[in-house]
């Protein structure tokens, strides 16, 4: 097993439970994990042997482009479609943060995580 890691992706997008987050709009970040077997991928330096990464930022770019209220659903969308595209891969792990949240008070971002075992 390996795990391949996309870590500090960051997007502008209209997410947010309230109305005014999903008009105006906000910096989010995304990291993706994905454990799966690289061995072969390893052994033949083929990149049609592992889970392409490329793929993965696309994946996520097009569900960041959909707006959602919650973070949680938004992550649980990412995990659902890197196994759509990558079925063998053993678990997703995805954590979802928004910069600046509405809290009346400073915050960095707040951040959700999911992880799902296939």
């Amino acid at each position: 097993m390996g795990q391949i890691t996309l870590e500090g992706m960051e997007f502008f997008a209209f997410h947010g439970f309230y109305d005014e987050e999903q008009k105006i709009g906000n910096k989010y970040g995304i990291d993706l994990t994905i454990n799966t077997d690289l061995r072969r991928a390893a052994e033949s330096d083929d990149l049609n042997e592992t889970v392409n990464y490329e793929v993965l930022y696309a994946l996520v770019l097009e569900e960041m482009r959909i707006p959602a209220r919650l973070l949680e659903h938004l992550g649980h969308r990412i995990i659902d479609k890197v196994y759509e595209r990558f079925p063998f891969v053993a678990s997703v792990k995805v954590s979802v943060y928004k910069y600046n949240p509405p809290l009346g008070g400073i915050c960095k971002w707040a951040k959700v995580t999911l992880e799902k075992a296939h």
